[in-house]
């Protein structure tokens, strides 16, 4: 019988990048219990400004900050991580609980218990309104424990593709700074740079106004034969990803208009618009706070499902780069825009089988 006091700690963490607050918080799981499990939350999306590393990055980020010592041992803690990628589920808390839960399960029954130990607990810190998601799990204790106030992962963020790396010595891990260090030299980084900029001057255009903005979009969710129609994203933000056709809402236009407009702009759809609203099947709204790196920004998609056959003809046009009929097996999450691959689950179900 160890003499922790739990078997097992959790602890739920984006690290977009790992910092040395996130090790405090850690190093005061591995105090407490025999192995820290760590769920690294938005495992799954494309690079962005708010999510520029990939799942295996930071877990290689964190292991490497408890990994080996100068003499190639390795450190007593390194083994006693187990280190997990937890997908967004953005438009339903209790499948996005449900899979923190059944994770956890699979982690401990890898380490030879048949159920939960009794002695499980989940660390963080309850800092206001977005940290509800811990009281979610009251089979766990949860352990207070509050990261420095002076670090934060979007300060980091902003410093990083903004400004100069060496601002960020005190703030992450030696081993965190030589990742980022290399990563700078990147193709990827220059991209994101130029994807900071684009964001940091789009705000700025809306510094004026005596309120902050919410912008209201429309997209469209087309589907037919098993197919859903994608276009490639021109320019910036999210340059290059994959994106439902859809746009913002003109003052003198209602939504559905809109989306009508967009959807025929960007991909040339050769069906007529009658023939498109009579087969609208849905609709929703999507108000995720933080759906949209441009600023609150709420959108109504509408789902479109045309009868059975021959996929009509299309093609990219306006701020469509390509547009492309996509076999909804093949609908991945880290090449979609924004939260649109969650807006395709909403309506369509499970997508993406072929990942």
């Amino acid at each position: 019988m160890s003499d922790k006091r739990y078997d097992y700690v959790s602890f739920i963490c984006r690290a977009e990048p790992f910092h040395v607050g996130h090790k405090e918080v850690i190093d005061k799981a591995l105090e407490l219990a025999d192995t820290v499990i760590i769920l690294v939350g938005s495992s799954n999306q494309p690079r962005t400004i708010k999510n520029p590393f990939t799942f295996d990055e930071r877990k290689k980020m964190i292991l490497n900050s408890y990994g080996f010592g100068a003499l190639g041992a390795i450190n007593s803690n390194f083994q006693r991580l187990h280190i997990v990628p937890l997908r967004d589920q953005k438009y339903n808390e209790q499948s996005w609980a449900s899979s923190v839960q059944s994770i956890v399960q699979s982690e401990v029954t890898k380490l030879g218990w048949s159920d939960y130990p009794k002695r499980g607990a989940l660390i963080g810190h309850v800092k206001d309104e977005s940290s509800y998601y811990l009281q979610m799990f009251p089979q766990w204790d949860l352990i207070e424990h509050a990261i420095n106030e002076e670090v934060n992962a979007t300060d980091i963020r902003k410093i990083y593709f903004e400004s100069n790396i060496r601002y960020l010595r005190d703030v992450v891990t030696p081993e965190v700074y030589q990742f980022l260090e290399n990563f700078s030299r990147t193709a990827d980084y220059a991209t994101l740079a130029k994807e900071q900029a684009f964001i940091r001057e789009y705000k700025k255009a809306w510094e004026a106004a005596p309120y902050a903005p919410t912008f209201l979009t429309c997209d469209a969710v087309v589907v037919q034969s098993g197919h859903i129609l994608l276009i490639k994203r021109k320019a910036e933000p999210g340059k290059g990803l994959w994106a439902l056709p859809g746009g913002f809402v003109g003052q003198k236009e209602r939504i559905q208009d809109a989306m009508i407009r967009e959807l025929r702009e960007e991909t040339r759809l050769k069906v007529p618009s009658p023939v498109l609203v009579g087969n609208i099947k849905d609709k929703e709204v999507f108000d995720y706070p933080e759906r949209s790196l441009r600023g609150r920004t709420v959108t109504e998609a509408f789902y479109i499902e045309l009868s059975a056959g021959k996929l009509p003809a299309v093609k990219g046009s306006d701020d469509a780069k390509e547009a492309k009929w996509v076999p909804l097996s093949f609908v991945r999450e880290e090449e979609m825009f924004e939260d649109h691959y969650h807006i395709i689950q909403h309506f369509v179900g499970n997508v993406g089988a072929a990942q």
